[in-house]
């Protein structure tokens, strides 16, 4: 609330006239009601409300404190204190943001006004806190100041601006910037105190004496200021004086805390308490439910339909405001040029080919495209404006050829050209776009202007060229954008910034480069290879070179050897700078698209998952295998979207690329624009290297960017087919008039009476009835037990009585629904009693002759479900149950679909208008089937006073052409604030109800319903201004052809212009429509002749319009929609049990229970609970009757042979055989999906057999089983992880991916190393849980899998072991070992080291790794571990200290016969440097048979034969007794030592006997030896 201080001072001195910016802050204080203090008359004003304002302004000096105060002074301080407070909670608010005073000064200079400083707006500006707008929302666009209903009825009133607006608070945050105690700046001071006594009423100054005055009392403010002392040692008092005042008396702050709540409490007196916004209240998600945002705001007051704001449906929950401009004149011609080309290929043909059906009229055509586009991106009228008032100018019309009738664009096209006109309005601004980013960049191309400017037609195109232009200015945009700022004098001090990494291609690097002048030797430019493409005859020729390109790129190498790269690397640098220039040139690109567009083939093959997953009868298994299927083909279908789907699952893959011979001719066309016609030797060197620069082009640049256009061209098109696809069902369900009995008219809404038996079921559910009278007011709802009993059925006869509706309603969720019809229909007397009819409910009493004529109807209840649950129906009828507000859905869908389809919102995508298995954006759906709505509602009209009373009817409003939810919301409020009734359209613009385009857009639609008393002849009403009803405002005629219709009515009727001077200008159009004849009177006027004389006047089309006017004359509003639209009988069965035609085909194997069987039939149930029948013949393959065969809760199997459905009787029923041998046959085939006719046959049959061997040895591996205790069924992953927490040498056998011949072995060398043998079983018995002979690389057997064990596996253990108890085996990484190696070495100069280490790549293996001196490297030699010996590469060592001399004999060798080998300067034969693979003939063993086939068990021993003259490894025979006894294998594992520690003597290796240990170990150390022995 204002202050009263400030009331008081501008009440009662107004600023002088000669202030033009003080009497605009006046203005706008009245504008804002400042408050009753400020009177208009001041012939009241007394002395002593002038000595009050003085001691007021007085207040704001501080005085001496030592004054003496009497009861005036009490008051003043009293007023300061509370001025200080305020001062201080409006320091709490925010920052300073006013203007410096310097600018104010610099205004004031310039334009001889007084401006406000910020104090002294303070004042004025807090006086408007209770009409503060609220905070915006979180919007980057700048907020619209809200209209209230006076503004829109005060033209002349003049707005703040909407920056004004928001920081209203500005200037008082600037004012709580300071502290009460601060010696501030006279400047500054100067604008807090108000001078309101500056200038008296009486005085004339000019601007130099009112700033001298302002001077003088600034000057003498200031020293007042420094007399009272701000310091107090300039107030004659010392420091140590003050210190002991303060110590005594204290600073008079000690009991601020006691006067705190009383200063809130006078704060909250003086201000009231804080304005509370619903900011403060909802969560921003809620304020965007209700529509309550800044956007929100902004479309409700901007004077364009709402729908042509919205950047997508105005259903969505999500949709955003779109802020592109509109078109202008100057724009048509190219947008219609743009836009024909992309209406329809049916377009294309009948207008632009010469033997099209209507080329002649290509002219008339192109200007009805126009005319469109004018009318809506330049007027901004929705299409259902332009569909029915402007139709004339979307068709043909020809004064002298009259008979002609052709129309141009249809409803749809309509549409189509406002949905093209959007995306041209986008490519335009995007055109601005790529011209401002040109014009920045500085640069003057010739190519840019003459040649690609002009050919921007698309998205595409526009980012290509804005590629292309970064490519090719990139560094010097980079210079162009460093920006400097007028307040970067101070050159800024260095800081130490991160090193990022660079973000340079190979293309900018070698740009960069002398390469760079190297391209340049192809002789021709990029662009001008792409003007000869594009042109039809070479534009540009080639510069030919003397040298070839071998010897011209020989120029360019580096003379520094260091530097210096091949002739061929730079070639190939300059072809890859010239195929990406050339590839990134947007008109290439154009072209590569082109070609895509008209060639391009799509492919379908499936993954691993997808092969197993898409079964035959999958919807998906349609394209598993889709095989070059062209584009063209697939542009009639949306089966693209379920390829995407498919693909986003992970279980196909798509491929698109153009045929072999269409490459082939897109790449010769570029070879011929860019290659040489000349012969010579060095002219086809260049060409050959021109060809390759083609090739890389087409293959790295252009072949992915046709691609990627194609796969998105194709998933918009799939995307707007299957959109289109579900608009049209929907619009077949809502464009329908309500359901029409014989006795009503077209149009005329009936009274409904909904019966719905739920579930059917007779023990828990009631019959549920709802009556809902014309209006669709619910009037009555009662429940009944049956239809049985004489207590229900009076019930529902006295219902029928009352109610005596015009139709029943049958629904519900079961097949017993049927049932309720069939009795209802009975009941109501609508059959022969004498009829015979099947089913439980038979022989029923008919008391129902009075209503024969009430019809019995099903009717689509997917909105209905819906609706049942909602949130909208729990808040309309709380009371019902779930199956009455059902049936009030039922009810509501008879009397208006449209109405209920309309109040569902954005559940509306919920309903299924098409495949529910195609992905498609919601809000490009609801795009779609709103339009449908909009244009649906348009059609109909509604009734603006019922709209504003009945809130479930108002959900129509929205779709009204112009409006939309936040528009109709707005009006609504309105409306209702106004008393909730209009008379007459003109209201809309009178009491500022519409802007003036949304009326215009609307005004059409919106109907007021006259009462018979308002269209009866009224006097003198020609010229007052009264609100009169018009009969033309219950009609379609938009009020800008009122006057043709009267002057139609009037022609019609014979009349003069004198016999209705005083009538209402209506008058004449209530007497022809309450004529008899009219229609008579009507049909003689010629209507042709009118619309040429209003054409050839001036220039009018009106030829369809005045039929219009003609038809609306007669009826106004009439019926235009078709009849009400009832379901089939696959429908209708399909929503009581879900079966449908792929459900119930014929053939299909279903489940049934026998409910019944006779003599000759059986009588079953399905498991949706339709009735069937099995015939004797059907029951068995031979003769015999049902009930000898089946019984009575039998549950069987039957094929379906017919589905039967006699909707009259409500009654379906399935006839089946259940015959074995029909049923034995499957019903697979009848299951199939058919494959699409491009079809991979090859690769599908590939797949098939895989699958097949695949299941077979799943089967065979699956089945066999062992009676073992180290059998497992596992795989070999399996085998590793249960191995994984056993001791070393444990060992699990399991079946082999290799087939049912053989077994897998798997036993734990260390910890995470497991090795893996392939055993074959010759004499397998796969049937048998015993083995026979076990064979291992078909050279060592053994008898069953104990000898397996004991003789190869712990044998092969054992000498892992005493290996790895050795002082020269090393724990850890073959890393590890290297790095110990080279410090031994480094320490000990004389001599060499050696030591073992786990290859951990090849389990079972050593690596045996030396350092010979210290100048060379580590080698590495591998060590095989077999069971009776270790194998350096083919010497066989039966011990490690044998093994160890076979090392130091080889290694001599190899240095007397390899020069240099022994100080590193070669590897030796068959040995390796670290990380590289062993010399042929020492591969890893078992790897080489069973390469690239995954989970085979590798074969350990890689084709080494065993030691001659050793049997059984020498081990005991194979028959002898397991030294371990039974069957249990020997653990070895013990924690391992740490890695890298060497092993000291006598030290026991991990899982070993200590007494083995000791008689293993040798005495012998690292250093022993020669004095350069190992």
């Amino acid at each position: 609330m204002a202050s009263p201080v400030g009331e008081t001072a501008v009440g009662q001195h107004p600023e002088p006239e000669d202030d033009p910016m003080q009497n605009a802050a006046e203005e706008e204080e009245e504008g804002e009601s400042v408050g009753p203090a400020v009177s208009d008359d001041s012939s009241d004003e007394s002395e002593d409300d002038e000595e009050a304002e003085r001691l007021i302004r007085e207040g704001f000096i501080v005085d001496d404190p030592d004054e003496d105060e009497d009861d005036d002074d009490d008051e003043k301080e009293r007023r300061k204190r509370r001025k200080r407070r305020k001062k201080r909670h409006r320091r709490e608010l925010s920052d300073d943001e006013d203007l410096e005073e310097d600018d104010l000064d610099l205004l004031e200079e310039n334009t001889g006004a007084s401006f406000s400083r910020s104090k002294h707006r303070l004042t004025r500006l807090r006086r408007a806190r209770d009409s503060e707008s609220p905070q915006p929302s979180s919007s980057k666009r700048k907020p619209a100041p809200a209209l209230s209903d006076d503004d829109l009825d005060n033209d002349d009133l003049e707005l703040p601006q909407v920056q004004d607006i928001h920081n209203i608070w500005d200037d008082e945050r600037a004012a709580g910037g300071r502290d009460e105690d601060e010696d501030v700046d006279m400047d500054d001071m100067d604008n807090f105190i108000e001078y309101e006594d500056e200038e008296e009423p009486g005085d004339v100054l000019d601007e130099e004496a009112r700033e001298e005055r302002r001077r003088e009392r600034r000057r003498i403010e200031k020293e007042r200021r420094k007399a009272m002392g701000s310091r107090p040692e300039l107030a004659g008092i010392d420091a140590g004086a003050w210190d002991e005042i303060y110590e005594v008396f204290g600073d008079g702050h000690d009991y601020d805390w006691a006067l705190a709540d009383d200063d809130e409490a006078v704060m909250e007196e003086e201000h009231g308490k804080p304005d509370m916004k619903y900011q403060d209240v909802f969560e921003p998600s809620e304020i965007r439910a209700r529509l309550l945002t800044e956007d929100d705001d902004f479309i409700r007051a901007h004077d364009t339909p709402e729908r042509m704001q919205l950047a997508s449906s105005s259903l969505s929950t999500s949709s955003s405001l779109s802020l592109q401009n509109p078109l202008t004149e100057n724009d048509l011609d190219d947008a219609a040029s743009w836009v024909i080309t992309r209406l329809s290929p049916l377009k294309e043909e009948v207008f632009f080919r010469p033997d099209g059906v209507w080329h002649k009229y290509l002219p008339d055509f192109v200007q009805a495209v126009t005319c469109a586009l004018r009318f809506l991106f330049v007027a901004e009228f929705e299409v259902p404006y332009v569909w029915t008032h402007k139709r004339d100018y979307i068709s043909y019309f020809n004064p002298t050829d009259l008979a002609t009738r052709v129309e141009f664009l249809s409803l749809e096209d309509l549409w189509r050209v406002y949905t093209m006109g959007q995306k041209y309005r986008s490519l335009l601004e995007r055109r601005k776009a790529l011209d401002s980013l040109y014009s920045r960049l500085g640069v003057s191309d010739r190519y840019f202007e003459e040649e690609i400017r002009r050919r921007v037609e698309s998205m595409e195109f526009v980012v290509d060229t804005t590629e292309w232009l970064g490519l090719k200015y990139r560094e010097g945009k980079k210079q162009q954008f460093e920006l400097h700022f007028h307040d970067d004098e101070e050159e800024q001090p260095e800081t130490k910034k991160l090193k990022v990494p660079s973000r340079s291609s190979a293309y900018e690097v070698a740009k960069k480069s002398i390469v760079n002048k190297l391209a340049q030797g192809f002789g021709i430019q990029p662009h001008e290879v792409v003007l000869n493409v594009v042109s039809t005859n070479t534009a540009h020729f080639v510069e030919e070179q003397d040298l070839g390109p071998a010897a011209y790129a020989e120029q360019f190498v580096d003379p520094d050897p260091a530097k210096a790269q091949s002739a061929e690397e730079l070639l190939r640098r300059a072809r890859m700078i010239f195929s990406t220039e050339l590839g990134k040139d947007p008109i290439l690109r154009q072209e590569i698209r082109n070609v895509f567009k008209e060639e391009a083939q799509v492919s379908v093959l499936p993954t691993e998952r997808g092969i197993s997953k898409i079964a035959e009868h999958d919807p998906a298994f349609n394209f598993k295998y889709l095989h070059q299927k062209p584009v063209e083909d697939m542009l009639e279908s949306s089966q693209f979207l379920s390829i995407l789907s498919a693909e986003e699952k992970h279980l196909v893959t798509v491929s698109i690329n153009i045929p072999a011979n269409a490459k082939s001719a897109f790449e010769r066309k570029l070879n011929e624009a860019f290659t040489s016609d000349s012969y010579s030797e060095t002219a086809q060197a260049w060409n050959e290297e021109r060809r390759r620069v083609i090739q890389e082009t087409i293959e790295q640049h252009l072949i992915p960017v046709g691609v990627k256009w194609t796969r998105e061209y194709l998933r918009e098109e799939a995307e707007d087919l299957y959109c289109k696809q579900c608009a049209s069902n929907l619009r077949n369900r809502v464009d329908v008039a309500p359901y029409r009995s014989k006795d009503l008219r077209p149009g005329d809404t009936p009274s409904v009476l909904a019966v719905s038996w739920g579930n059917g079921d007779p023990h828990k559910d009631d019959i549920t009835l709802v009556f809902l009278d014309e209006a669709g007011r619910l009037r009555e709802h009662t429940r009944i037990d049956n239809l049985l009993d004489d207590e229900p059925m009076d019930e529902f006869y006295d219902l029928m009585k009352r109610r005596n509706p015009n139709v029943i309603v049958v629904g519900g969720f079961s097949i017993t629904t049927a049932e309720l019809a069939r009795s209802l229909k009975r009941r109501l007397g609508h059959e022969d009693p004498s009829e015979q009819h099947d089913g439980p409910i038979v022989h029923l009493e008919s008391k129902g002759e009075d209503y024969p004529d009430t019809s019995v109807i099903y009717t689509y209840d997917q909105v209905a479900r819906l609706y049942q649950n909602s949130k909208r129906a729990a808040e309309e009828f709380s009371a019902l149950t779930p199956i009455a507000r059902y049936c009030v859905g039922l009810a509501r869908y008879v009397q208006s679909p449209l109405n209920e389809y309309a109040a569902l919102g954005p559940d509306i995508i919920a309903i299924t208008h098409g495949d529910a298995n195609q992905q498609v954006s919601n809000d490009r759906l609801l795009t779609s089937l709103e339009r449908v709505l909009v244009d649906t509602v348009n059609k109909v009209g509604v009734d603006i006073n019922r709209a504003v009373t009945d809130s479930y009817y108002q959900h129509l409003l929205p779709f009204v052409c112009g409006l939309g939810p936040r528009k109709a919301q707005l009006l609504v409020k309105k409306i209702a604030s106004m008393g909730g009734t209009l008379i007459n359209r003109d209201q809309f613009i009178k009491n500022g109800l519409l802007t003036t385009n949304v009326f215009l857009n609307a005004a059409g639609f919106l109907r007021i319903m006259q009462s018979n008393d308002s269209i009866k002849p009224a006097k003198n009403r020609r010229d007052e201004d009264v609100d009169v009803p018009d009969p033309l405002d219950n009609t379609r005629i938009h009020p800008e052809d009122y006057e043709l219709a009267r002057k139609m009515a009037t022609d019609a009727l014979e009349l003069d212009e004198e016999d209705i001077h005083e009538e209402h200008p209506s008058y004449v159009v209530s007497l022809i429509m309450q004529d008899e004849d009219n229609d008579k009177k009507l049909d003689e006027l010629n209507l042709d002749d009118f619309a040429v004389n209003m054409y050839e006047s001036n220039q009018d089309k009106k030829r369809y319009t005045l039929n219009v006017i003609r038809g609306e004359l007669l009826k106004p509003f009439g019926e235009l929609r078709s009849v009400f639209l009832k379901p089939s009988s696959w429908d209708i069965l399909t929503m009581l049990t879900g079966e449908t035609p792929q459900t119930l085909r014929i053939g299909l194997i279903v489940s049934v229970l026998v409910e019944r069987v006779g003599t000759n039939v059986a009588n079953v149930k399905l498991d949706s609970g339709i009735r069937g029948i099995i015939n004797g013949a059907y029951v068995a393959d031979e003769a015999a009757e049902p009930r000898h065969v089946l019984k009575k809760g039998q549950s069987i199997q039957g094929v379906v042979i017919e589905v039967k459905m006699d909707l009259s009787r409500d009654q379906f029923n399935v006839e089946l055989s259940s015959r074995p041998a029909d049923v034995s046959g499957g019903d697979a085939q009848f299951r199939l999906v058919k494959h699409d006719d491009f079809w991979n046959h090859a690769q599908y049959d590939r797949d098939v057999e895989m699958l097949a061997r695949k299941k077979r040895a799943e089967v065979d591996r699956t089945r066999r089983v062992i009676k073992h205790p180290n059998f497992h069924n596992l795989n070999a992953s399996q085998a590793e992880v249960y191995l994984d927490k056993q001791q070393r040498g444990d060992v699990v056998i399991r079946p082999s991916s290799k087939g049912a011949n053989h077994l897998a072995v798997t036993w734990k060398v260390d910890d995470k190393l497991f090795q893996h043998i392939d055993v074959v079983e010759p004499n397998a018995d796969l049937s048998g849980q015993t083995t026979g002979k076990l064979v291992v690389d078909n050279t060592h057997q053994f008898s069953d899998l104990d000898d397996l064990i004991v003789n190869h596996v712990q044998a092969m253990a054992r000498k892992v072991e005493e290996l790895m108890a050795h002082e020269k085996f090393k724990a850890g990484s073959e890393d590890e070992l290297h790095l110990f190696l080279k410090n031994f070495v480094a320490a000990n100069p004389a001599k060499s080291a050696y030591g073992f280490t786990l290859n951990r790549k090849r389990p079972g293996h050593f690596n045996l790794c030396f350092l010979a001196n210290k100048n060379s490297t580590v080698q590495t030699w591998p060590v095989r571990v077999t069971p009776e010996a270790y194998y350096l590469f083919d010497t066989p060592a039966a011990g490690v200290p044998e093994l160890c001399d076979a090392f130091k004999v080889r290694h001599l060798h190899e240095s007397q016969n390899l020069a240099g080998g022994a100080h590193g300067g070669k590897t030796p034969y068959g040995a390796r440097t670290p990380a590289r693979t062993p010399a042929p003939g020492h591969a890893t063993p078992g790897r080489m048979s069973i390469r690239n086939v995954p989970s085979r068990t590798p074969n350990p021993y890689g084709g080494a034969s065993a030691v001659p003259g050793q049997t059984s490894y020498g081990l005991a025979p194979s028959g002898s007794t397991p030294a371990y006894g039974g069957h249990q294998t020997p653990g070895y594992g013990r924690p391992m030592p740490p890695p890298f520690a060497p092993p000291p003597p006598n030290v026991v290796a991990s899982g070993m006997n200590p007494q083995r240990a000791a008689m293993i170990q040798k005495s012998s150390g690292w250093d022993s030896g020669p004095s350069r022995g190992w």
